[in-house]
């Protein structure tokens, strides 16, 4: 009985999932033209259409249903469906742009009338060019997921198919890990090679150390003491003489040294004490 419930709750699970829709775009405004049939394999054209005449208006959906994704156009008032169309995987492209708008395309609707599966050619436009590019967007995203989920479901087989290598030790195995052992001769304090990085960066930041030199102290105060100034023996060179002003000039210094050397040594300590006493 319990497996029976289960298996019964599966069931409405997947069923609950298969029927959950995702709306992938919806425009309020979706105009529906009949067009003609195509009488050769060359591309659709609206201006072949009467865009001014359109069939039928409503509201242009784009749904996700698992791998489906349909087109559905609806009543904007009813939400009756008044046609749709299905994207699947490995048929054709329901959704072929014309040549000559932007705006509009060709949708191959279909239809499952008395178990018979039929189909038909419709037109459709939008009013803004930026609502048919999302139109478009959103059906190419749709390939996009079915793509890369069928890239998944490939890449999984084939890893289930490939045989797998057990790294795992087996009951008696050891594994052996071989590790360096660094001596400690060799080994430095922190504070030292620090030490040695601070010195290193002070050679290469100041490598010539610029000296700073002071000049000499002053000399000490000497004292005062007379002193005769001896004339200048050497005159200028611009300067002529004659030899009678030679003679006048030699004699007067004469005449000033012989006085001076009269003069006893005593007058001359006493002049010195005197002008010393004034100085202190």
């Amino acid at each position: 009985m319990k497996q029976d419930l289960h298996s019964s709750e599966e069931i409405q699970g997947e069923q609950e999932t298969e029927s959950v829709e995702f709306v992938l775009f919806q425009v309020n405004e979706c105009y529906v033209y009949l067009i003609p049939p195509r009488k050769s394999a060359a591309s659709y054209r609206a201006d072949e259409w009467n865009v001014n005449k359109w069939e039928w208006e409503g509201v242009l959906k784009v749904v996700s249903k698992g791998e489906e994704c349909i087109i559905k156009l609806e009543d904007k008032t009813t939400g009756e469906l008044y046609a749709r169309a299905f994207l699947r995987e490995g048929e054709p492209h329901p959704v072929e742009a014309v040549i000559d708008s932007s705006r509009y395309f060709v949708l191959r609707v279909e239809e499952n009338i008395g178990g018979r599966l039929r189909h038909a050619f419709i037109g459709i436009g939008f009013r803004e060019r930026p609502q048919a590019y999302d139109f478009q967007a959103a059906l190419h995203d749709h390939m996009n997921y079915l793509n890369k989920k069928k890239t998944a479901e490939e890449m999984e087989q084939h890893y289930q198919k490939t045989s797998s290598i057990d790294y795992s030790l087996k009951e008696g195995e050891t594994l052996v890990l071989q590790l360096k052992n660094k001596g400690s001769r060799g080994s430095k304090s922190a504070f030292f090679e620090q030490g040695l990085e601070n010195l290193r960066l002070d050679e290469t930041v100041n490598p010539k150390e610029t000296k700073i030199c002071l000049p000499p102290p002053p000399p000490a105060p000497l004292s005062p003491v007379l002193t005769v100034q001896k004339p200048p023996t050497d005159s200028p060179s611009d300067i002529t003489l004659n030899e009678k002003t030679m003679t006048t000039t030699s004699e007067s210094q004469s005449e000033k040294w012989s006085s001076l050397e009269k003069e006893s040594p005593q007058d001359t300590a006493e002049d010195d004490f005197g002008d010393f006493q004034a100085a202190g």
